[in-house]
């Protein structure tokens, strides 16, 4: 199969693995209308598997669309740019640490760290011009969200690398 195509594959796959991660398991947030969820972990692996391009891509398009089809219609663009953040900043983690093989783990774990600071910090800015100072309560909730996505995304690598093209995509994309 063309490498090209694989990756377009690969890239939607991602993204609609994001969108129904972040749609199946919703943790209500009190007081503030938003919801707990896992898929973080997927935005996470996005980059780094597929790479900060294409990690973006379904990062940020697969997050949007959730809460497009969830009825948050507000923070589609918030989400979109936010999310492939994230997926960016972890797939150059990922490339920059990993062109020896050895901190993989290491790798993926920063990229859950950058998940906590810009969803929580992200999301704070741009809650606070949309809300004002009460944008604050949403930042424990963002920083439980991105401490799950961490440990799901640091049990989740090593069961995804394990199959031989998800291997093979991610080992293309780090050099």
């Amino acid at each position: 199969m063309n490498s090209n195509l694989k990756k377009i594959i690969m890239t939607a796959l991602f993204a609609a693995l994001a969108c129904v991660a972040t749609m199946s398991i919703r943790i209500p947030t009190p007081g503030t209308g938003g919801y707990i969820h896992p898929g973080d972990a997927i935005v996470i692996l996005a980059g780094i598997i597929l790479g900060p391009v294409y990690g973006m891509l379904a990062g940020g398009i697969g997050s949007a669309l959730s809460d497009l089809i969830g009825g948050y219609f507000v923070y589609v663009p918030i989400t979109l740019v936010i999310k492939g953040l994230v997926a960016l900043v972890s797939g150059l983690i990922y490339q920059k640490m990993c062109r020896s093989g050895k901190n993989r783990y290491i790798a993926v774990i920063l990229g859950g760290i950058t998940d906590i600071v810009f969803v929580a910090g992200g999301y704070f800015i741009c809650e606070f011009f949309l809300y004002g100072s009460g944008a604050a309560a949403s930042i424990p909730a963002n920083i439980i969200q991105g401490v799950g996505g961490l440990i799901i995304s640091a049990v989740l690598y090593p069961v995804l690398i394990a199959i031989p093209d998800v291997r093979q995509a991610a080992y293309e994309a780090k050099n």
